[in-house]
C-alpha cells in the first residue's frame, strides 16, 4: 500500500511530464485547428528540437543562461525549419483528404529519422543537468528533483501566452477565425498563405521546446518521435481538435494517469490511456472542448469517386493476366515466387483497407489492428492447440471479423479524424497487449515455429495458395462494391444526409463494412504468419497500416485492382531496392512517398486509365 507522500510525488512527476505533453500536443492542436492538416511529422520536430538542443546546449556556456539560450535557440531552429516544410510541402496538401496528409507526413518522418540518424549517429545521447537546478527539494520527506518542479509551471505558463495570443491579439483573432471557417476568412481577404506559415511556425516552435526541455530528463533516440506523436494525437482528440484549453486539460490527464499507472498498473499503462480516449468519444465525439469540425473545400485529389464496372477488354486483361501468373512458377527463380507470394498476400491486406477508404470513404489509420488478430490467431491456433492451417486461417478470420464488430460498433459513431484516430487507439490497444501478455502471446519475442501442411512445404505450393487467395478475396469484394450493399456504402460516403433521408442505416452498413473488411484483413495476417512461420506485435503497429495505405496510394486509390499493383510496385521499392542496396533507405523511401503523393495521387492505375481510357479496373 502507498502512502500520501508517494502518491503526492507521483502526481507531481504526472504534472511535470503533462508540460512536456501540452507544449508537444498544443503545437499539433493549433496547425490542426487552422490548416486542417493531419501532421503525423509533429513527432518529428519534437526529436529534432532534442537533437538539436544537444549540440547547440553543448557549445553554448555551461551556465543557467547558457541552458536556457540553448532551449530557445533549438526551438528557434525548429520553427525555421517547419516553415520551410510548410512553405514547400505541406502547403500543397491543405485541402486533401486526411489519407493523403497523414503519408506525406509519414514520409517526412521517415526523412527526419535517416538524416538525425546521419548526423547524430544511432546511439542514445544523453543531457548533462540543467545548471542551477541540478538538485532536489524534499516534499513530505520524498526528495523530488528541482527540474521537474519548474517544468510542472512550464504548462500553464504557455497556455496563458497562448490565450493571450489568440485572444489579445490581431494574429490571434485571425487564428481562431481561421479556426473556425478558414474559408470564410480567406473571403474576407486574409493572405491565408501568411497565416498558415505563422501557425506553422508557432506549433513547430512548441513541439521543438518541448523536445529541448525534454532532454534533462530523458535521452534523446531515435524512437521518441513515434512515441510522442501518439500520445499527442491522443491528447488533441481527446480535447477536442483544435482547443488549446482543450488539449491542456487533456494532457494533464494522460501525465496524471501514466504516473499512477507506472506505480498501480505498470504493465497497462498505455491501454488505460486509450481506453481513456476510447470512453471521452464516446460520450462526447468531439473531445472534452472540441466543437463540429466544419469540412473544407476539397480538392482535386479527392477519393470520392465513382466506381465504373469493368468493360470487357478489361476482363479479358484480367484473365491474361491471372494466367501469367500462374505460370510465372515455369519460369521465374525461387527467389521471385518467394517474393510475389508476400506480393500477393500484402494486395489482400492493401485491399481490405482500400475497401473501407475508397469505397466508404472511412480512413482507417489502425487496420493493423485486423491484420494483426488475424495473424495471432492463426499463431495461437497452431502453437497453443496443435491445429492444422486450414482451422488456423478460419480462426484468423473469425477472431479479425470479431475486431470488426467490436471497434466498428464505436467507430461507426464518429465522423472524419475522430473516426481515424479511434482506429488507431484500438490498434494500439492491441499492440501493447500483444507486447505486455508475455505468457500469452510471446511479448517482444512474438510467437515462432508455425508449420505448414507437408503439400504446402514447398515455395510453388504457397505461391498458388496466395494466388488463389488474392484472386477469390478481390472478385468477393468486388462482388460486394457492386452489390446493394456497395452501393448503400458508398452512398453514406458520397452524402449522408441523403442516404438517411432515403432510409439507408449509414451506420449499420458501415458497421458491416468495418467486419467484412476486417476478415480479409485478417485472412492476410493468417497467411503471412503461416508464410513466415512468427509473429510479431510489429503486425499491430503503426507502420503497418502506413504500409498498406502507401500500396492504396501507389496502386491507386479509384481501383479496386489497385491495390495489387501497388503492392508489388511498393514491395519491389521499399525491400528489393531501397532496403537492399542503400543505407539510406528511409530517406529514400520518404521522399518517395512525398513526391508519389504530389505528383501521381491518382496512383499508378489512375495514371495509366486517365491516358489510356477510363473504367474501373
Amino acid at each position: 500500500m502507498y502512502d500520501a507522500s508517494t502518491l503526492f510525488v507521483q502526481l507531481l512527476n504526472g504534472l511535470s511530464y503533462s508540460s512536456t505533453l501540452f507544449l508537444v500536443a498544443s503545437g499539433l492542436a493549433l496547425i490542426f485547428g487552422v490548416s486542417k492538416i493531419v501532421n503525423f511529422a509533429h513527432g518529428s520536430f519534437y526529436m529534432l528540437g532534442a537533437y538539436v538542443a544537444l549540440t547547440v546546449i553543448s557549445i553554448m556556456p555551461n551556465t543557467a543562461y547558457g541552458f536556457w539560450g540553448g532551449v530557445l535557440i533549438a526551438a528557434l531552429i525548429v520553427g525555421v525549419v517547419g516553415c520551410l516544410i510548410e512553405v514547400t510541402i505541406l502547403r500543397r496538401i491543405y485541402s486533401a483528404p486526411e489519407v493523403f496528409q497523414i503519408l506525406v507526413t509519414f514520409g517526412l518522418v521517415l526523412v527526419f529519422q535517416n538524416l538525425i540518424f546521419e548526423f547524430w549517429g544511432p546511439d542514445e545521447v544523453l543531457a548533462p543537468r540543467v545548471p542551477g537546478l541540478r538538485g532536489a527539494v524534499t516534499i513530505f520527506g520524498e526528495r523530488i528533483p528541482q527540474y521537474n518542479i519548474v517544468l510542472i509551471f512550464v504548462g500553464p505558463i504557455f497556455l496563458g501566452l497562448l490565450w493571450w495570443l489568440t485572444h489579445r491579439t490581431r494574429w490571434g483573432r485571425l487564428i481562431r477565425a481561421a479556426t473556425q471557417d478558414r474559408e470564410m476568412v480567406a473571403s474576407l481577404g486574409v493572405n491565408q498563405t501568411t497565416l498558415f506559415t505563422v501557425v506553422f511556425f508557432i506549433g513547430t516552435f512548441l513541439a521543438g521546446l518541448a523536445g529541448a526541455l525534454q532532454i534533462p530528463k530523458e535521452s534523446a533516440n531515435l524512437q521518441m518521435d513515434i512515441n510522442i506523436v501518439v500520445d499527442a494525437f491522443v491528447i488533441v482528440v481527446i480535447g477536442g481538435m483544435g482547443s488549446i484549453l482543450g488539449a491542456f486539460l487533456a494532457a494533464v490527464l494522460v501525465g496524471v494517469i501514466n504516473a499512477f499507472g507506472v506505480l498501480f498498473f505498470p504493465q497497462a499503462v498505455s491501454v488505460l490511456i486509450f481506453l481513456v480516449m476510447v470512453l471521452i468519444l464516446i460520450f462526447r465525439p468531439n473531445g472534452l472542448m472540441g466543437g463540429r469540425l466544419i469540412p473544407q473545400r476539397p480538392s482535386d485529389l479527392s477519393i470520392d469517386q465513382p466506381f465504373r464496372p469493368q468493360s470487357r477488354r478489361a476482363q479479358q486483361a484480367t484473365l491474361a493476366v491471372i494466367l501469367a501468373l500462374a505460370l510465372l512458377p515455369l519460369l521465374a527463380p525461387i527467389y521471385v515466387e518467394v517474393m510475389m507470394t508476400e506480393v500477393f498476400i500484402l494486395a489482400i491486406f492493401a485491399s481490405s483497407l482500400h475497401f473501407l477508404l475508397s469505397v466508404g470513404g472511412i480512413v482507417s489509420f489502425g487496420h493493423a489492428a485486423y491484420y494483426g488478430l488475424g495473424s495471432y490467431a492463426a499463431a495461437l491456433v497452431a502453437t497453443r492447440l496443435g491445429l492444422p492451417m486450414g482451422a488456423g486461417i478460419v480462426a484468423a478470420m473469425l477472431a479479425a471479423a470479431l475486431g470488426g464488430v467490436v471497434f466498428g460498433w464505436f467507430c461507426t459513431r464518429l465522423r472524419g479524424v475522430y473516426l481515424a484516430m479511434l482506429t488507431l487507439a484500438f490498434a494500439q490497444i492491441l499492440h501493447a497487449l500483444s507486447v505486455q501478455m508475455v505468457s500469452f502471446t510471446g511479448g517482444d519475442n512474438g510467437i515462432v515455429g508455425l508449420a505448414r501442411p507437408a503439400w504446402l512445404n514447398s515455395h510453388v505450393a504457397y505461391y498458388y495458395l496466395a494466388l488463389g487467395a488474392v484472386v477469390v478475396a478481390t472478385y468477393l469484394m468486388r462482388r460486394a462494391l457492386y452489390a446493394p450493399f456497395g452501393y448503400a456504402f458508398r452512398s453514406g460516403r458520397d452524402s449522408l444526409p441523403r442516404s438517411a433521408a432515403i432510409g439507408i442505416n449509414v451506420a449499420f452498413i458501415q458497421w458491416g463494412a468495418f467486419v467484412l473488411a476486417g476478415a480479409f484483413a485478417g485472412l492476410a495476417g493468417a497467411l503471412m504468419a503461416y508464410h513466415r512461420g512468427s509473429v510479431f506485435p510489429t503486425d499491430f503497429s503503426v507502420a503497418t497500416t502506413v504500409d498498406a495505405l502507401v500500396m492504396v496510394l501507389v496502386g491507386g486509390v479509384q481501383s479496386v485492382s489497385g491495390p495489387l499493383i501497388g503492392a508489388l510496385g511498393y514491395h519491389i521499392v521499399s525491400v528489393e531496392l531501397i532496403r537492399n542496396l542503400s543505407d539510406y533507405w528511409r530517406l529514400i523511401l520518404g521522399i518517395f512517398i512525398i513526391l508519389f503523393v504530389l505528383k501521381m495521387p491518382q496512383g499508378i492505375v489512375g495514371a495509366f486509365m486517365g491516358r489510356f481510357g477510363k473504367g474501373e479496373r
